[in-house]
């Protein structure tokens, strides 16, 4: 199982030894880095790509909010950083200033009560996943000055509990029997009414449950998808169409498996530790291939990655586009191979495949767990097209993907090939382009003739 990894950041020596300590018990969670500043914050956080970022409010330089402030930084260079913020200070403008741009991935705790029932250890697997989480009484101290406001009626005390205790729109039409829009305008109403509730201090308390509000519904439009593993366009595609969960699509994509050469071998001569943080990067720039032409991350398993272009949303030149991801996967990768030698550390070789077809896309699996899942041919063709695809930085494409893709690129036809879960022949074609071309390559036909 891939444990956590975890940058610890506090000015205080102790306080940064108290935390290793409590993490140190749970198996899950690795420590790989203590920053004692801002500075030290930031740096360590490039340099050691951890996965959630705990740290304390005030640090040096100026002891005002350089915690909250660094992790804003590393959140820009690395949004998939998750933020834990553990304080001494149960004044809720610090958890207001935290959220300022959204929930996603961040909690705020306090100090006193981190070692309560392994509060720590769930806020970080929360923010690791894309969730969030308050310290409870943060939660109570953001609905306080508004809580005994005589211009609410009994109906609107007890949506304004909810709304402070965390609960989503949905949970509170579930409850109350009323339609999702139904209970946003009855929050809306709240809002109106506690601003006009001057004499205690409506004002101050708009604000904050605006915050607290908006952090709910970011929680439960992204976070909650994201817990699910959810790729990012289909969680957009659900909101804007949620029926679309319901029903499965016939699809003609390009998908992209890769996976890295003599694995194993490199895991045997390695360790764990430092080919964690191997595996890290490489998934990091493998996703960053994948996201700078508009595909979809499919799923990591172990060292292979597994993309789709025309899924969940329909693109004409989705082979053009994978024929292009691939490219920028061998490029990045080698990239991060000079890196690694500078080290002394092991490359990373890929074999790439890639597979044009029609597929089913849906969302399968339970009622508490369900995955993006594409079935077909077309998928499984795709792994066993990697299979073929050697030596290392390598691509090798089905026929339907080099016809799709057009006569941009140069291809080697490797003829006809029997491969595993397969009756017939599959013929099969390595990309020798190394970089795409503005003007069109001879075509398949005539390379090969």
């Amino acid at each position: 199982m891939d444990r956590i990894t975890v940058l610890l950041a506090d000015d205080n020596l102790i306080v940064r030894s108290g935390v290793r300590a409590l993490l140190s018990r749970d198996e899950g969670l690795e420590v790989v880095g203590e920053a004692g500043d801002l500075e030290s914050l930031i740096a360590l956080a490039e340099e050691l790509a951890p996965q959630v970022i705990v740290t304390d409010i005030r640090m040096p330089p100026t002891f005002n909010d350089e915690g909250i402030e660094g992790a804003k930084i590393v959140r820009k260079r690395s949004p998939g950083t998750g933020v834990v913020v553990l304080s001494q200070y149960d004044d809720p403008e610090y958890a207001v200033g935290l959220l300022t741009e959204g929930a996603s991935g961040y909690a705020y705790l306090l100090k006193e009560r981190i070692g309560d029932g392994g509060q720590l250890s769930r806020a970080i697997r929360e923010v690791a996943g894309g969730g969030s989480m308050l310290d409870p009484e943060i939660v109570s101290a953001l609905v306080s000055p508004a809580k005994d406001s005589s211009g609410l009626n009994a109906e609107q005390q007890r949506l304004l509990l909810q709304v402070g205790e965390g609960k989503a729109v949905k949970a509170i039409a579930a409850v109350t029997g009323q339609t999702p829009g139904a209970v946003d305008r009855a929050i809306g109403e709240l809002f109106l009414v506690l601003a006009r509730d001057a004499s205690v201090g409506g004002k101050d308390a708009l604000r904050r449950l605006r915050s607290l509000h908006t952090a709910i519904l970011e929680r439960e439009e992204q976070g909650e998808t994201l817990s699910r593993m959810l790729p990012s366009k289909l969680a957009a595609k659900l909101r804007a169409d949620p029926t679309a969960s319901s029903r499965t699509e016939r699809l003609t994509v390009t998908v992209v498996m890769s996976d890295v050469r003599g694995y194993s071998g490199i895991a045997e001569r390695s360790d764990p530790g430092a080919l964690a943080q191997q595996l890290n990067a490489h998934r990091q720039q493998m996703n960053a291939a994948v996201l700078s032409e508009d595909g979809t991350v499919m799923q990591y398993v172990g060292d292979a990655v597994m993309a789709v272009f025309g899924a969940p949303d329909p693109q004409p030149d989705h082979a053009e586009r994978a024929v292009r991801t691939s490219l920028r996967m061998h490029e990045l990768q080698r990239a991060l191979d000079a890196e690694w030698q500078k080290e002394g550390l092991e490359p990373f070789g890929m074999g790439i495949g890639l597979s044009t077809g029609l597929v089913a896309a849906a969302l399968l699996g339970s009622a508490e767990r369900v995955e993006y899942t594409l079935v077909g041919d077309t998928v499984n063709l795709s792994q066993r097209l990697q299979d073929l695809a050697r030596p290392a930085g390598t691509t090798v494409a089905s026929e339907s993907t080099v016809t799709a893709a057009g006569d941009r690129w140069q291809w080697e036809a490797l003829g006809d090939h029997l491969v595993k879960g397969r009756d017939t022949p599959v013929a099969a074609y390595r990309l020798t382009t190394d970089t795409t071309r503005t003007e069109p390559t001879p075509s398949r036909e005539e390379a090969t003739r």
